[in-house]
C-alpha cells in the first residue's frame, strides 16, 4: 500500500523516503489490520496539531518491524508478537487495542462451529471435505494469508502450534482479498480480524464461543492478540505525543471500537 499523507497538501509536501523532521512529521508503517486506526487517529491529531503531519502506510507486520528497526520509520506497528529473532532488536512495545482473529466461511456453508483441533487439521490439509465435520460433501478451499502478515504468524502460533500450513492453500496480501475470496467461494474459508468481519462472510464459532467483545474481555474466545505499536527505546518526542493520543478516550472509545477492535489501556501494562 502506497504511504499516505495526513493532513498535508501536495505543494510542499515530504514522501515517505524523504527528509523529514521529527518534530513535525511521523512515519507510522505496518499492519494492515491497524492501518484504519493509524490513519483516522492521525487525522484526528493533525486537526489538533496543525503543524505536524502522520505520514501512514500498510505494508504489513514484519514490515513494521523492520521499518522501525531500521530508523526508516518511527513507529512500527504489528498485530503479532516479535519472533524469538527480533527480541534483541531494543524495540519498546506499546500496545494499543485487543483484537480476535474470526475464521469465517460462505455464509451458504451450514457449518457453524469448528473446535480449535478441527481448524488446525483444515489448515494443514488433513481434513479436506466438509462432510468430514458435518458440512455438506464438497471440496474445502483454504484461504490463507501471506508471511508477512501479523494476522498469519498469530494464527499460527494460536491454532496451528508445530503444525504446518497446506501449502496448496491459497496465499493472499491482504484482509479485504480473503474476506472476498471466502464470500465468493462456497467452500472456503479463511481467518481475519474480527474488526473486519461484515455480512458477507459468516463467522464461525470456536470450541462453542462465538469471538465478541465480551468473549475477549472475559478470555473465553481462544483466537484473541494484542495490537501493538513498537519504536526503538520508549517513544519521545511526536511518537510520544501520537501514542498517548491513541491510547486517549478520544481514540479509543470511538475509533478502536469502531473499527471493532477492544480498547485498551496504557494502566494495563
Amino acid at each position: 500500500m502506497a504511504c499516505v499523507l495526513l493532513g498535508a497538501s501536495v505543494s510542499g509536501s515530504v514522501g515517505c523516503d524523504g527528509e523529514r523532521s521529527a518534530n513535525t512529521e511521523l512515519i507510522v508503517t505496518g499492519s494492515t489490520t491497524i492501518l484504519p486506526i493509524a490513519e483516522i487517529a492521525g487525522e484526528m491529531y493533525h486537526e489538533l496539531h496543525l503543524d505536524q503531519k502522520i505520514l501512514v502506510s500498510g505494508l504489513g507486520s514484519s514490515a513494521g518491524i523492520e521499518t522501525v528497526s531500521s530508523g526508516s520509520s518511527d513507529v512500527g506497528t504489528s498485530s503479532r508478537d516479535l519472533k524469538p529473532a527480533e527480541e534483541d532488536l531494543g524495540l519498546y512495545d506499546t500496545p494499543i487495542a485487543y483484537d480476535a482473529i474470526a475464521v469465517i466461511v460462505n455464509p451458504d456453508n451450514p457449518v457453524r462451529e469448528l473446535t480449535t483441533g478441527q481448524v488446525r487439521a483444515i489448515f494443514s490439509g488433513e481434513i479436506e471435505n466438509w462432510s468430514e465435520i458435518g458440512g455438506r460433501d464438497q471440496e474445502i478451499g483454504l484461504v490463507n494469508r501471506d508471511e508477512a502478515s501479523g494476522t498469519r504468524e498469530a494464527f499460527h502460533k494460536i491454532v496451528m502450534g508445530d503444525d504446518p500450513f497446506d501449502r496448496t492453500a491459497a496465499v493472499l496480501p491482504g484482509t479485504g482479498q480473503v474476506r472476498s475470496v471466502v464470500s465468493n467461494a462456497r467452500g472456503a474459508i479463511g481467518y481475519i480480524s474480527l474488526g473486519f468481519v461484515n455480512d458477507e462472510v459468516k463467522v464461525v464459532a470456536i470450541d462453542g464461543v462465538e469471538p465478541t467483545i465480551d468473549s475477549v474481555v472475559a478470555g473465553t474466545y481462544p483466537l484473541q492478540r494484542l495490537l501493538h505499536f513498537y519504536t526503538v527505546g520508549e517513544p519521545v518526542g511526536l511518537a510520544r505525543d501520537y501514542i498517548d493520543f491513541v491510547l486517549s478516550d478520544a481514540v479509543q472509545q470511538t475509533v478502536v471500537r469502531d473499527a471493532g477492535f477492544i480498547p485498551i489501556s496504557r494502566e494495563e501494562f
